[in-house]
C-alpha cells in the first residue's frame, strides 16, 4: 500500500508509516496525489482508495477475479456510507445506480484499473476537482467497468456535519457546472467555499 499526502498539517504521514509500504508526499490534489502513487506502484492494478474508505474483506481477490472474469480492464464497488440517517441509505443507492447506468464513477467507490490502460490514457487528467469523473469519461470509451456488488464503507461525517440534501444539492451543482464547461479550478474554489460551511 502506498500512501500520497498532499501536504496535510494532520500527522497523516507519521500515522501512515506504521501501516504502509510506502509514505509520500507529492503536490495537493488527489488527481496529483494518486498519479504519484501509479508512478512509483509496482502492480498490473491499481486500486485508488481515499483515506476515508475503507475496502470489504478479501478486496484483491474481488477485483482480480472481477476483472477476469468479465474481461474487462477498470471498475468499482458498491458504496455504504457510514451514519445512521435514512437519507444516506437513499443517496448511496442513487449513487451505486447512477455508476451502473452511466459508467461514471466518483471516489468515493473506490475505482481500481490494470495499469496498461491506466498509463495507455496517461493517468488521471491533473485538474483540481472531478478528476474521477474525467478519467471514468476516458475509459469507458475504452470500454464498460466491472460493477462489484460488495461495498466499500466511506465516511458519511461529511454529509451528515454539513447537511445530506445541502451536500447533494452542491454536487449536482459541481457536477453541472463541470459538464457546462466551467474551469475545474474555479469549480475546486466553490467546494473549498460550500463544503464547511
Amino acid at each position: 500500500m502506498i500512501v500520497v499526502d498532499g501536504g496535510s498539517e494532520d500527522n497523516t504521514v507519521a500515522l501512515s508509516e506504521p501501516l504502509a509500504d510506502r509514505v509520500m508526499t507529492s503536490l495537493p490534489g488527489r488527481a496529483r496525489q494518486m498519479n504519484a502513487g501509479a508512478r512509483v506502484a509496482s502492480g498490473e492494478i491499481f486500486l485508488f482508495l481515499h483515506a476515508d474508505t475503507s475496502l470489504p474483506e478479501g478486496a484483491d481477490r474481488l477485483i482480480i477475479d472481477g476483472l477476469n472474469r468479465k474481461g474487462r480492464n477498470w471498475g468499482h464497488f458498491d458504496v455504504r456510507f457510514s451514519g445512521r440517517p435514512p437519507l444516506l441509505r437513499v443517496v448511496e443507492y442513487l449513487m451505486n445506480l447512477r455508476s451502473r447506468l452511466t459508467s461514471i464513477v466518483t471516489g468515493d467507490q473506490t475505482l481500481f484499473v490494470r495499469r496498461d490502460l491506466f498509463e495507455a490514457i496517461g493517468g488521471f487528467p491533473d485538474i483540481n476537482l472531478m478528476e474521477d469523473i474525467a478519467l471514468s469519461k476516458i475509459m469507458k470509451r475504452r470500454g464498460r467497468p466491472v460493477c462489484l456488488w460488495q461495498r466499500v464503507l466511506t465516511s458519511g461525517r461529511r454529509w451528515e456535519r454539513n447537511g445530506i440534501l445541502r451536500t447533494v444539492l452542491l454536487m449536482w451543482r459541481l457536477r453541472l457546472a463541470y459538464a457546462l464547461g466551467t474551469d475545474p479550478l474555479q469549480l475546486a474554489r466553490l467546494y473549498e467555499r460550500q463544503k464547511d460551511r
